[in-house]
């Protein structure tokens, strides 16, 4: 990641400011600058202001906005591109904004923004309930909103921004408004997919639903030389499968566990992660239905609470290791992608402390048929499944080679992906890709145009970038 270049940050920083400002030295600055990926680490922003509430972040906007610095916002940190924590940045850390709130008569949740996912659960599981977010317990609440959000319950649910009510945000002049469905409405069309780019979100409000504390979860893992065939028939079983199942496969090399057969350490697997959140017995039935797709080396499903099932793959994302990530929708899985993921999984670096993964989302249910493409900034149409390929590893001299691996993927994938994406589980792909993953030229030019009334001078551009149209 290259330095960003940043007007210097001066030492008049507010004194009304009640939270910790750090600089380079400071006790404390370098493990406040730590996020997931860490890569990240190779630059060192210039300031890192540690908001205890939204006055704090208005106070360091005002500042922002007066010396015209662009600002980049850290939540959870778990962005792929590094945003939270540029080289040379005004850093507004959201990081200690904890609070939650949830009233179970009406099945909704205020949720601060530097809320993890991981305390949102436990907290709506309190009370029988759940907002549908992503898959990885340190990931922010925010970052996963703005860009969309999908995981275990985009079928049953839809994606999380299908059920946020409100958000409360500070512009980057200072002033502290409300976005719903009647006030600021254009903002938040925008805000549901949209990403950071009009201002400083400091809650969420959302829309939760009763489930748990059990459903059906695990992995069912099959032999390298059966993923073509259990692959393609996925497609068609996911085509008419119930809502309540949420589905992700991925292809890695299996590393050395020891509930994996020793022959198959070190060679291609591919893992069925199912979760099912309805009748008891309606999921034993899927579930042997999935298995039966091949002959699984290992299969773990069964009973599980929401908040065991939805900490399943934290393993996987560390913070601080290395880490790439591309991506993008796929209209259908034929035989075409398959073959290609197949070959990009095999072609994986095996070099010492690093894995990869090609990974494959469905889509179906409430994500793809409750919601119009147009209701919200974040776009859907055509759009039956999500691949990504990520890669993580831990020493800077893999740099290429990871970026290569993954870049190799892209371009294998390319002839088979939609324009539109799903923006938070890929690196940026440059202003073209940018233009596309909206849906539609409409749409985009409506976002620019939003970008303009809110954000002027884009100095909130570290993130996937909206251009202002009036700096267009």
């Amino acid at each position: 990641m290259s330095p960003i270049s940043t007007p210097p940050v001066h030492d008049d920083f507010p004194a009304a400011f009640r939270g910790a400002v750090l600089r380079p030295g400071d006790d404390g600055f370098d493990q406040a600058r730590v996020i997931c990926n860490g890569r990240a680490g190779d630059t060192v922003p210039a300031l890192i202001a540690q908001c205890v509430d939204e006055d704090d972040v208005a106070t360091a906007l005002r500042y922002a906005s007066a010396r015209d610095l662009p600002v980049a916002v850290r939540g959870g940190g778990h962005g792929s591109d590094g945003h939270a924590m540029p080289g040379g940045a005004f850093v507004l850390d959201l990081s200690g904004m904890r609070g939650i709130t949830v009233d179970p008569d009406t099945r909704t949740v205020r949720a601060q923004a530097g809320v993890l996912l991981g305390e949102l659960d436990a907290a709506t599981q309190e009370h029988g309930l759940v907002v549908p977010s992503g898959t990885v317990t340190s990931t922010g609440v925010a970052g996963l909103t703005l860009g969309g959000g999908i995981g275990h319950l985009h079928r049953r649910f839809g994606a999380t921004v299908d059920n946020l009510i409100a958000c409360e945000m500070v512009t980057v002049d200072g002033r502290k408004v409300r976005a719903d469905e009647t006030e600021n409405p254009d903002l938040f069309w925008a805000l549901r997919g949209g990403g950071g780019n009009f201002g400083v979100v400091t809650a969420f409000e959302f829309r939760a639903h009763p489930l748990g504390p059990d459903v059906c979860s695990g992995m069912i893992v099959f032999p390298g030389e059966e993923a073509t065939s259990v692959l393609n028939q996925v497609s068609g079983y996911m085509a008419g499968a119930p809502r309540e199942l949420g589905l992700a496969t991925s292809l890695t090399i299996a590393p050395p566990l020891p509930d994996l057969p020793h022959e198959v350490h070190g060679r291609l697997i591919l893992i069925l992660l199912p979760v099912h959140t309805g009748d008891a017995e309606e999921a034993e039935k899927t579930i042997a239905d999935l298995a039966a797709l091949g002959t699984p080396l290992l299969n773990t499903v069964r009973r599980a609470t929401w908040l065991e099932t939805n900490s399943q793959l934290d393993a996987l994302f560390p913070y601080g290791l290395r880490a790439g990530a591309r991506g993008g929708y796929l209209a259908s899985l034929t035989e075409e992608t398959v073959t290609a993921l197949i070959e990009r999984a095999s072609a994986s670096p095996k070099l010492p402390g690093t894995a990869t993964v090609c990974n494959v989302w469905a889509f179906g249910g409430a994500f793809s048929e409750d919601v119009d493409e147009d209701a919200t900034a974040f776009s859907r149409a055509g759009a039956s499944w999500l691949w990504e390929a990520g890669c993580q590893w831990a020493e800077p001299e893999h740099d290429a080679r990871m970026d290569a691996w993954a870049d190799a993927t892209l371009a294998a994938m390319r002839p088979h992906t939609l324009p539109n994406s799903y923006i938070n589980l890929t690196e940026d792909q440059g202003e073209e890709w940018r233009r596309g993953v909206y849906g539609s030229e409409a749409k985009y030019r409506r976002l620019t145009e939003i970008k303009a009334a809110w954000d002027p001078k884009n100095l909130l551009r570290h993130n996937k970038n909206i251009t202002p149209t009036t700096n267009r």
